[in-house]
């Protein structure tokens, strides 16, 4: 009963930390530190001691994360957390304050043997972007099951943004649209062979050899990725014309293809090998060949990449760059950039539709991800619309053609 009654000491020395809080703190003993913007905000609930130990172990984003995907830090509207931390700009912590808050914390929880980390996240080891590094990085993500995957996204698990007539149509018809505009773009003939860069479950693949007769190799670092792609293209009956290969795109060697396809991995090279990635895909098409290339890509220059959230829970190692980095790498690599569009909009609301289909099969989805898994895919989804719809990303495909 001893917790019942030591709170205070540590709500009145972060009251102090923070004089301004748009945002309710709750804690274990169902006290609370109130908002001081009149407004309430979105409610943090310590569920017990272990969520504040997180936070001043590792004070910042990772802390806040681990007690989050932990669940020792539950949120009650996710949307307004994410509002908070995109317009709410936090005091300094000094090493005094920081001393103080952990002694007023012991005196409200005792002794709290240091906590581990999460089961779900990853510290990247080895050489950023190494081939044996970005492996694990992206087998991190990918690796969760294909059936959760399932669950959010449409019949054709296309893991990328949709392409919308009509922001009320189905997502189905907006993900075929995709998948069509992007072989409509290489312009696609029958017999050339494609290659599909990052080919996840194979919608692309299996969409080009169905309709264009199109000879495709995928690639996907993910083994269960190319289990279920492979089962794809034998249901579809291409299976002749579609080859999937669990490879990294640098140990393609003695290759040529008509055409690549690019589409949600540039975001996962980085700046250290964006140029040696642009050199790779023009060794491997002959003179004329088109590519192209599908991305995220950071617009406001000088801002802070990844946060500790997305770089131990989502996306290890993943960092979309400007589209000027981008193209620049291209260009110094031989290619002719021909067109450029942009799609934030449309993959704000495929986010929306993926939210939506993951809210909906929440239980399934725990059960077969585990409910660390399900807050980070909770959260990570809310994260990456608001990047979209405030302007802090955008989505570009880019035609280019091998000078």
């Amino acid at each position: 009963m001893a917790l019942l009654s030591t709170t205070a000491p540590l709500r009145s020395e972060l009251g102090a930390a923070l004089p301004e809080r748009p945002f309710t703190l709750r804690f274990w003993d169902d006290s609370e530190l109130p908002s001081t913007n009149g407004a309430g905000g979105p409610v943090f609930h310590a569920r017990s001691p272990l969520a504040v130990a997180h936070a001043l172990r590792a004070p910042g984003q990772l802390g806040l994360s681990r007690a989050y995907v932990s669940g020792e830090l539950a949120v009650d509207e996710l949307d307004d957390v994410l509002a908070l931390l995109r317009d709410w700009q936090p005091p300094a912590i000094d090493a005094a304050t920081h001393r103080r808050l952990l002694l007023a914390a012991v005196r409200a929880a005792g002794l709290v043997r240091p906590p581990r980390a999460p089961e779900v996240e990853l510290r990247p080891r080895g050489r950023r972007h190494s081939v044996g590094r970005d492996a694990r990085a992206v087998r991190h993500h990918y690796d969760v099951s294909n059936d959760f995957f399932a669950l959010f996204l449409d019949r054709s698990m296309t893991y990328s943004c949709a392409i919308f007539d009509d922001f009320d149509e189905p997502l189905e018809v907006a993900q075929e649209r995709k998948l069509e505009t992007v072989c409509r773009k290489l312009a696609l003939e029958d017999a050339e062979r494609v290659l599909d860069v990052g080919c996840g479950w194979g919608s692309f693949a299996v969409h080009a050899a169905s309709r264009y007769g199109a000879h495709v190799v995928g690639i996907t670092l993910s083994e269960p990725q190319a289990q279920r792609a492979r089962a794809r293209a034998v249901a579809a009956g291409v299976s002749d014309r579609v080859e999937i290969r669990v490879m990294d795109y640098r140990e393609l060697r003695d290759e040529r293809f008509d055409a690549i396809a690019s589409i949600g991995m540039v975001e996962h090279v980085g700046q250290a090998r964006i140029d040696l990635y642009a050199e790779q895909l023009a060794a491997l098409l002959a003179p004329g060949g088109r590519l192209l290339n599908h991305g995220i890509a950071r617009l406001r220059a000088g801002e802070a990449q990844a946060g500790g959230f997305s770089e131990r829970y989502v996306f290890p190692d993943a960092a979309p760059l400007q589209l000027s980095r981008v193209q620049a790498a291209l260009e110094r690599a031989g290619f002719v950039t021909e067109h450029v569009e942009g799609y934030a909009e449309h993959y704000a609301r495929t986010l929306t539709h993926w939210i939506e289909r993951l809210d909906a099969n929440a239980g399934e989805a725990e059960r077969l991800a585990g409910a660390q898994r399900m807050r980070v895919w909770r959260l990570y989804l809310r994260a990456a619309r608001s990047g979209f719809e405030t302007g802090f990303s955008s989505i570009y495909q880019v035609r280019c053609r091998r000078g």
